[in-house]
Formats: structure tokens, C-alpha cells, sequence
């Protein structure tokens, strides 16, 4: 099933988009309260088919990172303690996940958040990333790939 996750500055966690209204999204959160509340313009929010990790090349979509993760831990939630590693054992580990990933422009608290999103996910059952992450109408990401085919 096709669902818009965002993340939200200022807030932990992720949220599903639940509808839209008058100036303000209204969004679940995607913890064990599954609070409900408006998510207002001046909120920094951004959908994760928006979000791209930079590697070497190419920059990857989170989505693929997400797939690969799911691969590496057999689509069960992530199996190192990411809040209490040691930077060098978190970078190795993630270079298992993303082996082109940047050292010099992702950071330890990327690979933290990204590693905690996974879990929040996995522990939602959305776990076909390359589906359920997909750019929908209104994110960035498809608007470029659209502007880009048509220059093309």
C-alpha cells in the first residue's frame, strides 16, 4: 500500500500523511501512540521519497539505502546498538549497506536517524521501500525526474 511517510524538523520520529486541509497536513505518528495532530506550513516537513544519502557517485534514494538495509538484516529491525557504537563501528557497518556512501558529507547522526527510521518502519510492516517510498505527485524528487525526461 502506497502511503506518504515524512519526516518532520524539530520532531523524532516519522509520520504517515493522513489528508490534507486548510494550511496544514494532517499526520499519524508511526510510534506506539499513533497520535494524530496538524502539521502546519511553517513546519519544516519532508516526505522520505524526498531524501537522497550522497555517495561517491551518484546520489542514492533513501528508498534503495532502506532496501538495501532490509537485505543486510533480513527485513528484521537493525541488529547493532546505532545510539551507543562507536563511530567506527556504525561507518563499518554502514558500509556494508552503502558501500559508495560520502564519509566526508554523511555523518554519524545521518546514519543514526536513518538506522532509526528503519526500525520505526520495519516495526510498522512497511518494509517494500522501493514501493511504499516511491515520489508521489507534489515530491520534489518526481518533479525533477519529470522536468529532467522532459528537457530529454
Amino acid at each position: 500500500m502506497k502511503t506518504t511517510i515524512l519526516a518532520i524538523a524539530g520532531r523524532p520520529g516519522l509520520y504517515k500523511l493522513l489528508t490534507h486541509a486548510n494550511a496544514r497536513l494532517i499526520v499519524e505518528a508511526l510510534d506506539e501512540t499513533h497520535r494524530r495532530f496538524p502539521a502546519f506550513e511553517r513546519d519544516r516537513i519532508t516526505s522520505l521519497a524526498d531524501i537522497v544519502m550522497y555517495t561517491e557517485g551518484e546520489d542514492k534514494p533513501l528508498m534503495e539505502v532502506m532496501a538495501n538495509l532490509r537485505e543486510k538484516e533480513q527485513g528484521g529491525k537493525v541488529s547493532i546498538a546505532y545510539k551507543k557504537c562507536p563511530t567506527s563501528e556504525l561507518h563499518d557497518y554502514f558500509a556494508q549497506v552503502l558501500p559508495e556512501y560520502d564519509r566526508d558529507r554523511v555523518h554519524d547522526s545521518d546514519i543514526r536517524k536513518l538506522l532509526q527510521w528503519y526500525d520505526i518502519l520495519v516495526a510498522n510492516g512497511i518494509t517494500d521501500f522501493e514501493d511504499d517510498l516511491q515520489p508521489t505527485e507534489g515530491d520534489n524528487i518526481k518533479d525533477r525526474e519529470e522536468k529532467k525526461a522532459e528537457a530529454e
